[in-house]
């Protein structure tokens, strides 16, 4: 198992970014068995897009990282 575990690893290095989030969502999809927390993760999704979509203040990533750097300090 580990070697074929080494060879889709590497693989999967070889993608673009976009197509590692995209194989990395799928992998997690498979693997979760409730479908109540993906309904809600699904809704909370919706609602961001939503907020963003009408003018919503948008932070940076530099920006939340050190929010959250604050918050856990």
């Amino acid at each position: 198992m580990a070697s074929s575990f080494a060879k889709i690893e590497a693989e999967a290095l070889q993608l673009s970014s976009e197509e590692r989030v995209l194989l990395a969502d799928h992998l997690l999809a498979s693997v979760s068995s409730d479908p109540d927390i993906d309904a809600a993760w699904a809704e909370e999704v919706e609602r961001r897009l939503a907020e963003v979509e009408v003018g919503a203040p948008l932070v940076s990533l530099d920006d939340a990282v050190t929010r959250a750097r604050r918050a856990i300090s």
